[in-house]
């Protein structure tokens, strides 16, 4: 990025003057709280660890705090939002803010739960970056974090890299492994895909407005290859285990087995206690789980 005028952050004063100039009121359905601190903002793109080369992907980009930042380091940046009127502003923001990347800059608008891998793609031929997105950075709302990072990742598969800012409490939750409190079906998913970990905490001071839970960062990098079988038949067994999280997997695959016999009777296949929790599994021992029971399935279909 030499030869270009330097980016230039937002701080407090500007974050709230192009909310005025949206008549925007922050909303907490949405979990519209922006970063208005240039550190933070550095820090998070920083953590993330990119490549000058990096076509990098950023949902919910708000008023365009961390755009700035992410656009001042990569080769292309992709944003979803779902807010006309913040993904209207946003490249005004971009041009006066940081005029040598404005055509780094795609913005789509739309439910990031809605992209597909074909929406992202750059159709630029002489682009620098690589056509399909290869990294996440993003502030997501803990209302939508866990389904947007899996959702993107079973249809983004050219994500290798992936650093969310999100409540404190889901953070625990996507990071966690077998045995630990915060483990749950978020985390045996995550693990399908790569390792997760936790990488700081946010104070609450460097938003706009305040909000009233702690953030912290996220880092992910996507495995060489998922365990073996199917990742919908995987997804269905976590999803039982840690629905009744306190019973067995005895008792809690009873009603995605068929009976808590048959469910015994997979898991002894699979080499798995029946009188374990889920929460002492790991992803590789659900997906044996899964593969148990379609060998049995077969079986009784010869």
């Amino acid at each position: 990025m030499t030869d270009q005028p330097p980016v230039t952050l937002l701080g407090p004063v500007e974050v709230r003057r192009l909310a005025e100039v949206l008549e925007l009121t922050p909303t907490k359905s949405l979990g519209q709280n922006f970063v208005h601190d240039g550190n933070t903002v550095r820090r998070i793109v920083a953590a993330a660890d990119l490549r000058s080369t990096d076509h990098v992907l950023e949902i919910g980009p708000g008023l365009g705090s961390l755009t700035l930042g992410l656009l001042d380091v990569a080769a292309a940046l992709t944003v979803v939002e779902i807010d006309p009127r913040l993904a209207a502003l946003l490249p005004t923001t971009v041009r006066a803010h940081a005029p040598g990347r404005y055509e780094a800059l795609t913005v789509i608008t739309a439910d990031a739960m809605t992209i597909t891998a074909d929406r992202l793609a750059l159709t630029d031929p002489d682009r620098v970056a690589p056509a399909d997105p290869t990294a996440l950075v993003a502030n997501l709302p803990y209302n939508v974090a866990v389904p947007v990072i899996l959702h993107l990742l079973a249809e983004v598969p050219t994500l290798r890299r992936i650093l969310v800012m999100v409540q404190a409490e889901v953070a625990d939750r996507l990071a966690a492994g077998p045995g630990s409190k915060t483990y749950g079906a978020p985390s045996a998913k995550l693990a399908w895909y790569g390792r997760a970990r936790r990488a700081g905490s946010i104070s609450r001071t460097v938003f706009w407005p305040v909000p009233g839970v702690d953030s912290a960062l996220v880092a992910f990098d996507r495995g060489d290859r998922p365990p073996a079988g199917d990742r919908a038949a995987v997804f269905a067994v976590i999803d039982a285990a840690f629905a009744q999280r306190r019973k067995t997997l005895r008792a809690a695959l009873a009603d995605w087995a068929g009976s808590p016999a048959f469910a015994e009777q997979i898991l002894t296949r699979a080499g798995i206690d029946p009188s374990a929790r889920g929460e002492v599994l790991n992803v590789h021992e659900f997906a044996r789980i899964a593969a148990a029971r379609e060998v049995i399935d077969a079986a009784a279909h010869e």
